[in-house]
């Protein structure tokens, strides 16, 4: 009897906090599958995660090179180098033509860093921040495990997938909306907002007393017309970038905030307790990775002709339905002809065509059954394949 009891205490020891139980972030667990057949020797098309297949500028493993070489990597400020945060200013300066202070520059652990400093200085537990869907899931799983609600706001073709002030005022008028989250270039659709409406959304938002995050990771990643970023149009607006995707340096985990001033050190003490500051390499390879661009425009063009062959070869395999893809390097496809779940789709595809996707239920728990999301981040070769691997299958 005793030693049960002991036993039912230390299970209680060891139970997760309903804080962790959020959803998994479903293209992980593509990768893993995908990784499976790999294995046993398959041989897998990944178009599930968004990635881009080319390395580093030159000039960031070059700048990493000499800072090993050169022995010590200590910790940095909170807030970032001060030099990176300088260059970070006038790269605003040079491609948007606004002028940002470097002090209100905040260098974080990739976006997800960024995130989670963002919701920790903005909202309190049980604040209500609106996310569209289809969107990025850790948006609201984060968001939920820090004790927010994720309001989910459908998007539609009428206004191309992007959020309106009218549609968010209509929520913030069912309940209170302490702030909402936009991406433009977006994931998974790829669709992007105009200046004129994003302007729209932002002057609705703080009209509202709504807090503004703008999500910019895919800047850089524009084929349909030239991104806008908040910065240019509020210095309220909290701004979130990363050297991801245009730079091609995923692993590397450094990204930036431009933030209000009052802000800055909130964010700065969180970032002290929480990690003390980003990984010093990763920071000197980051701002030398502005030198590169010549290499990341060479990128941006075999993306723009990748997503050529998709938007042309997919319909010919019979899916002929999808979403505009303005930027990022993302095809958000209509599968309805053929199932409804999406999840089960993707599963098949993998098994079967060995072409790893990601299933829509992931990114809209609402509509997503009837979507998939294509990566098509990685070679023209591959995405040639992959379109001749699914047109076989689903014949």
């Amino acid at each position: 009897m005793l030693e049960a009891t002991l036993r039912d205490r230390a299970k209680g020891l060891v139970q997760a906090s309903g804080r962790s139980d959020v959803p998994p972030f479903m293209v992980m667990d593509v990768m893993a599958a995908a990784a499976r057949i790999e294995a046993s020797g398959g041989h897998v098309i990944h178009m599930e995660v968004g990635q881009p297949s080319a390395p580093a500028p030159k000039a960031a493993i070059a700048a990493a090179h000499a800072a090993l070489e050169s022995g010590r990597l200590d910790y940095t400020s909170a807030l970032g180098l001060p030099s990176l945060r300088e260059r970070i200013a006038r790269h605003y300066r040079e491609t948007y033509r606004c002028d940002i202070s470097p002090e209100r520059i905040v260098i974080t652990t990739g976006s997800s860093g960024a995130f989670i400093l963002a919701f920790l200085a903005m909202f309190e537990p049980g604040d209500r921040v609106a996310v569209t869907v289809p969107g990025y899931p850790p948006y609201r799983h984060i968001l939920t495990a820090l004790g927010c609600e994720p309001v989910l706001i459908e998007t539609s073709s009428e206004n191309r997938h992007a959020l309106t002030g009218d549609a968010l005022l209509a929520a913030h008028r069912k309940r209170p909306l302490k702030g909402v989250l936009v991406g433009s270039p977006a994931n998974p659709t790829g669709t992007m907002m105009s200046r004129e409406a994003l302007n729209g959304l932002i002057s609705a938002a703080e009209g509202a007393g709504i807090r503004f995050i703008s999500d910019e990771i895919y800047h850089g990643l524009d084929y349909a017309f030239t991104a806008t970023s908040a910065a240019e149009l509020s210095p309220h607006a909290v701004v979130i970038n990363s050297f991801s995707k245009y730079f091609c340096m995923t692993g590397w985990r450094v990204g930036w905030m431009v933030l209000p001033q009052p802000l800055v050190r909130p964010i700065e003490r969180l970032q002290q307790n929480l990690a003390i500051s980003v990984p010093t390499l990763s920071q000197i390879a980051a701002e030398a990775a502005f030198e590169g661009s010549l290499e990341m425009e060479a990128v941006k063009h075999g993306y723009q002709e990748n997503r050529r062959v998709l938007i042309e070869g997919l319909p010919r395999a019979g899916l002929d339905k999808f979403l505009p893809a303005d930027g990022a390097f993302y095809l958000y496809a209509d599968v309805s002809a053929f199932t409804s779940d999406s999840f089960e789709f993707a599963k098949r595809m993998l098994e079967q065509a060995h072409v790893a996707a990601t299933p829509g239920i992931d990114f809209d728990p609402v509509r997503g059954h009837q979507f998939i999301r294509f990566s098509y981040a990685r070679s023209q070769q591959e995405m040639r394949e992959a379109v001749a691997r699914i047109a076989r299958w689903l014949a």
